[in-house]
């Protein structure tokens, strides 16, 4: 039951602290400062980080468009496409390379071991009146 007592307790301390939280609006701008200038500088911020709607929406609407390039610049970007095309080739062309010798090797082992399961058996059931002779599989 103590267990139970200190979950609620914490989940009461964190309440506490949510709602305290949540009245304070930001805690980075100074409590000292004049609220006419504090309104002229965030208006002056605020021009600075965002453009009007017009502008934004004409500029997204450019940049919608496919872009003309010229021949080195495309180029270049089919060097960049070869190159990666060619690395992810590589890389998987070393992954299936790994898995063929994994699985060339566990198929090794599990001869080995299912030849000399066979051959302990010949060994044990071995009636002497027969000569011997090996088993191929």
């Amino acid at each position: 039951m103590s267990w139970t007592r200190v979950f609620v307790l914490s989940l009461l301390a964190a309440l506490l602290i949510l709602t305290y939280f949540s009245v304070v609006e930001s805690a980075a701008v100074p409590d000292d400062a004049k609220p006419d200038v504090k309104s002229d500088e965030t208006k002056e911020r605020a021009s600075r980080v965002f453009m009007p709607e017009s502008d934004a929406f004409n500029f997204f609407k450019r940049r919608n468009r496919r872009s003309y390039h010229d021949d080195p610049e495309a180029q270049a970007e089919q060097r960049v496409q070869y190159t990666a095309h060619e690395h992810r080739r590589e890389s998987s062309e070393d992954r299936r390379g790994q898995r063929e010798r994994f699985a060339e090797e566990d198929q090794d082992e599990q001869n080995e071991r299912t030849r000399e399961t066979h051959e302990q058996y010949r060994e044990y059931h071995y009636d002497g009146l027969y000569p011997r002779y090996r088993w191929y599989f």
